[in-house]
């Protein structure tokens, strides 16, 4: 879709992952391998129940990363399924993963990609 020179990406979907400190290199590889052009990846402190130990049952500080990437609607099952799998998520306390709908996106598309894609 175009509008003012614009151009919009829609049926995109954003995949994000939280996993333990040192772990968002297998969320981004297993990404990279179902196509995934590139990601986002911050730092987080996380607060959960597996936290909440220690003196006088204070919470503790849990190092997290986040991995954010967006990705086609259409693949969305498929990537979130392989970074599942590749980011061990199937542990208690090892991590979780979601996918958000996002209605449009706005970024630089080469000439010659656009004209494919309304040839098609």
């Amino acid at each position: 879709m175009k509008a003012e020179g614009i151009t919009y990406l829609t049926d995109v979907a954003l995949i994000t992952c939280i996993v333990a400190a040192g772990r968002a290199d297998q969320v981004i590889q297993a990404a990279q391998g179902m196509g995934a052009p590139g990601a986002i990846v911050y730092h987080a402190n996380g607060l959960g129940p597996r936290e909440r130990l220690g003196l006088l049952s204070i919470a503790i500080d849990a190092e997290k990363e986040v991995v954010s990437l967006l990705v086609a609607a259409d693949y969305q099952d498929a990537v979130l399924e392989a970074i599942y799998r590749a980011a061990g998520l199937d542990v208690p306390g090892a991590g979780m993963i979601y996918a958000t709908p996002v209605e449009k996106v706005a970024t630089y598309i080469p000439r010659a990609l656009l004209e494919k894609g309304e040839a098609s």
